[in-house]
């Protein structure tokens, strides 16, 4: 057991740092959940204030957009930004500014007042007033593709078959190789 001096001294000197360091000893450390959890969750931090800053609230709206949006809206449109009023008072709602695939742009301005009510309609109170389009465009799967696997060497890939040439389990031995040839293949 330790004398209660060498507590104090502990407690001091932590102080001291805390001090130091411009923080003080009720700033929490951040929150460990202590399970597992989903990535959306995961980077609930990170995203939030980022669409803070384009004024959605939360993520409800991206997130379930192909929910609320009615066909063919919900594939070939995707929100861009939510602008509220500045005079606040006098709001009854925000404009929703949407980024539109090319040749879909006249028929989404015609059915702004049916897609703001179908969005509307799942919050259950008046969020959107109207929609603009964005400036930006919008491509559907217009996500980067992988890039390419590089190739292994005939070397590499005997080296790997020779060390889990033991593995009696041939699922297992074919998992081991993949990993064999994904950690012997050179970074990108």
């Amino acid at each position: 057991m330790r004398p209660a001096n060498d507590l104090m001294i502990e407690s001091d000197a932590r102080e001291r740092e805390c001090r130091v360091a411009g923080k003080s000893r009720s700033e929490k450390a951040p929150k460990r959940l202590n399970r597992t959890v989903k990535a959306g969750e995961a980077i609930r931090g990170a995203l939030d204030p980022a669409l803070k800053r384009r004024g959605f609230a939360s993520r409800d709206i991206l997130a379930h957009w192909r929910a609320m949006a009615p066909a063919p809206y919900d594939a070939v449109a995707l929100p861009d930004r939510l602008v509220w009023p500045r005079n606040a008072a006098n709001a009854v709602g925000a404009t929703l500014y949407l980024r539109c695939a090319g040749g879909h742009h006249l028929a989404l301005v015609h059915e702004a007042p049916r897609i703001a009510a179908a969005i509307n309609r799942y919050f259950g109170y008046v969020l959107v007033d109207q929609i603009k389009l964005a400036i930006e465009p919008f491509t559907p799967g217009s996500a980067a593709p992988a890039p390419a696997a590089p190739e292994v060497d005939d070397a590499t890939r005997a080296a790997v078959d020779r060390v889990v040439a033991g593995v009696s389990d041939p699922r297992v031995r074919q998992a081991l190789a993949h990993l064999g040839l994904a950690l012997a293949t050179p970074k990108r």
